[in-house]
């Protein structure tokens, strides 16, 4: 048996030569015998067999059965070799159920986003832990404890060039973050805005144009189009992204407004599209609102279970509009109109922002020359009571806004207040406005490439977002 072996590994046959050859061996004291067709299957013999040693008369047939159990020797072998990286395989799935799995949790939660999209493909058992959505809720939650990531994007208002950059978490009382990180998707428009939640950006392009990008996995899902609006094509559209944490869905809405320049004969349609993992769940539906609304040019949006945006119902009124992810209704909250011989609500430099855990409109319209903001508080929703608050800023801070026109970008995560240059500067910076404290606290932004400051016409929009992987895993990219 040990020279069959020897000759089965000093010679390889042809796959040819092993079909014209049957197979036989003797599976030892049994008396069986296992026979081997040309496809590799075996069949057992039932009745007993008992070869008989002899001599051949003739040579071929000695050769042809030295053939067969060489080729026998050398299958018998590969399978062996297969049978051994089936066990390593199978080894290698059990080795994360070796350890308590609190423990490799814990450990799991505390990696980058990076690093466990690539554990993903260690096996099934891997890709299936790191999926479920008890996982993805522990490593959300661990995730909101680091300082979030600020997003950002740069246009040609008149080009084709574009880009999107990302920072590195950094600690909550550094003064300066560096966006090194390149997230540009190819064969994109370049004029994009963009409003996010849980690590996915909803990317629109000149307000029409679509898509969802997962700033983890670097998927993008280009969103359908609306194919049954009854609006004209001068109009104005606005995306957002939502999630209710009871169903753990996310959904798009779409709002679509038309209007004169005066905001008279306004009219307006929604539309609410549900992703699903893989893509979207079915079309677009059209829900209902009752009061016609455009949605404010510098207006950004507070995204979640319910998604609040500012927007004009005429040229004298603004209202907070309010639409419920899981009910799909729309509730509207009109601003208390300014007093009389000032300006108009269309005038207002106006956006929405938290403030001690409530919907609020900062007003910094007179922040250039006055040096105050208001601020209009939501206290009651139901019964539409409002606060008004006026923050004067410290003289010794008035430099830092003294002839630059500020806009709102939103609001930390401990409730300040981000103002930003209406256009950017060499020295790119952004402020932390207190609104308890009445301080400004000047941010710079580092590592935007040269060549952007030197555009006329560049366009800018970021976000401060918590990176996270979400549920939603797109087939498209």
């Amino acid at each position: 048996m040990k020279n069959l072996k020897r000759a089965a590994s000093e010679k390889d046959f042809t796959l040819k030569e092993c079909r014209n050859i049957a197979q036989v061996v003797s599976l030892g004291s049994s008396n069986q015998t296992e026979i081997m067709d040309a496809k590799g299957e075996y069949s057992l013999a039932s009745s007993k067999l008992k070869l008989k040693r002899r001599r051949s008369k003739h040579r071929s047939c000695n050769m042809l059965m030295m053939g067969s159990f060489w080729s026998l020797a050398a299958l018998t072998q590969q399978e062996r070799r297969r049978k051994r990286i089936r066990r390593r395989r199978g080894r290698r799935g059990r080795v994360m159920w070796e350890f308590p799995v609190d423990l490799v949790t814990e450990i799991l939660i505390r990696l980058p986003e990076k690093s466990l999209m690539r554990f993903k493909c260690v096996s099934k058992q891997w890709s299936s832990f790191i999926s479920c959505p008890y996982f993805t809720k522990l490593f959300l939650t661990a995730t909101r404890q680091q300082a979030p990531r600020l997003f950002l994007s740069l246009a040609e208002e008149k080009g084709d060039e574009n880009i999107l950059l990302s920072s590195s978490t950094s600690p909550p009382n550094n003064t300066c973050f560096v966006v090194s990180q390149d997230l540009t998707i190819q064969k994109l428009p370049s004029l994009f805005y963009f409003n996010g939640l849980h690590g996915l950006i909803c990317l629109s392009f000149t307000y029409r144009e679509a898509c969802v990008y997962n700033s983890t996995t670097g998927q993008l899902l280009r969103l359908p189009s609306i194919n049954n609006s009854n609006m004209p094509q001068r109009r104005t559209t606005r995306y957002y992204i939502g999630h209710d944490p009871v169903s753990d869905q996310y959904k798009i809405l779409c709002t679509i407004a038309n209007f004169s320049v005066d905001f008279e004969n306004m009219k307006s349609e929604h539309w609410v599209l549900l992703l699903e993992a893989g893509g979207v769940g079915g079309s677009w539906k059209k829900v209902e609102s009752y009061h016609p609304h455009a949605p404010t040019s510098l207006g950004r949006s507070i995204n979640g279970p319910v998604v609040h945006y500012l927007a004009w119902l005429d040229f004298h009124t603004c209202a907070v509009v309010s639409f419920d992810i899981r009910s799909e209704v729309f509730t509207t909250v009109p601003v208390p109109q300014p007093q009389e011989g000032e300006r108009s609500a269309a005038e207002m430099k106006a956006s929405l922002v938290e403030y001690c855990g409530k919907i609020a409109v900062f007003d910094n319209s007179c922040l250039i020359d006055k040096g105050s903001v208001d601020i209009w508080v939501l206290e009651d929703a139901g019964k539409k009571e409002w606060s008004n608050k006026t923050l004067l800023l410290q003289p010794c801070q008035r430099h830092l806004v003294d002839g630059i026109l500020l806009i709102i970008k939103g609001t930390t995560r401990d409730g300040k207040v981000i103002l930003a240059p209406w256009k950017m500067r060499s020295r790119f910076y952004i402020l932390f406005y207190d609104m308890h404290s009445n301080e400004l606290t000047k941010i710079e932004i580092k590592g935007v490439p040269k060549l952007w400051f030197d555009k006329e016409d560049c366009c800018y929009d970021f976000k401060f977002m918590d990176e996270s992987e979400s549920n939603i895993c797109f087939k498209s990219i």
